[in-house]
């Protein structure tokens, strides 16, 4: 089926490792995955192309170095290989649903994924699979955020989809203080002078940079990602326009 009627039709979505956790303190909640990958099968079936970058932190942080003792860079490295073991649960359990996907890695290991190449990715798009992109940018020190965001404008994708816990971009903690300001739109520069951190500022200042435009949205919600990507008001709107 061909993405008629729909405003986008090939999308970067980024996942956190978090959002796999579900209630549980760690690792991969086996009801959230299925319920993630539903939303994503459904929209696939759209006839929309699908890459996704999947973060590592229900395995493990990279951010979290200090409190291992040990270095940033090695922490990072480590982070990386959680995002391959989540990337490799999330495609298997797509193609259980009837979605074929392939897992790259910035980080050789050709036995379990195969390996970043930009044009490779674009003819699987093509083909109608779903693209999970696994160990960041291969390199420490950079989110996978950035991952997302790199990814997304190496593969053409029309907009970047950043799948939260909570509605959109707040301007604190929602879950901590239910009045603070939610934001249906914002341009790049009002992300960055406010200081908000709901994802990284590297990947929104590399977004600015090619206009690619953001939408911060909850996934857990029942038929959000269908929404968004057809164009409804869902979640925040982030490009360079004025609202």
């Amino acid at each position: 089926m061909q993405a008629d009627g729909l405003r986008f039709r090939r999308v970067m979505l980024k996942l956190s490792g978090e959002a796999l956790m579900g209630d549980k303190p760690l690792g991969i909640d086996p009801a959230v995955l299925k319920e993630i990958t539903t939303e994503v099968h459904e929209l696939h079936k759209l006839g929309v192309e699908i890459a996704i970058v999947i973060g590592g932190g229900n395995i493990f942080r990279g951010l979290s170095a200090s409190e291992y003792g040990m270095g940033r860079a090695s922490a990072d490295y480590m982070g990386m290989l959680a995002t391959v073991m989540n990337a490799l649960a999330l495609g298997e359990i797509l193609n259980n649903l009837g979605s074929e996907t392939r897992v790259m890695s910035a980080i050789d290991m050709p036995k379990v994924a195969e390996p970043f190449i930009r044009k490779r990715a674009i003819r699987h798009l093509e083909k109608g699979r779903i693209v999970i992109f696994s160990a960041g940018t291969g390199n420490p020190f950079f989110s996978t955020d950035t991952a997302a965001a790199l990814r997304a404008m190496e593969i053409d994708a029309e907009v970047f989809l950043k799948a939260t816990k909570v509605d959109g971009v707040y301007g604190g903690d929602p879950m901590k203080d239910p009045s603070v300001q939610f934001f249906h739109r914002l341009t790049y520069q009002e992300y960055i002078n406010k200081g908000l951190q709901v994802m990284d500022m590297t990947a929104v200042t590399l977004a600015m940079g090619l206009k690619l435009p953001i939408i911060v949205f909850n996934l857990r919600k029942r038929g959000n990602i269908i929404d968004v990507v057809s164009g409804k008001q869902v979640g925040t709107f982030i490009s360079g326009e004025e609202a």
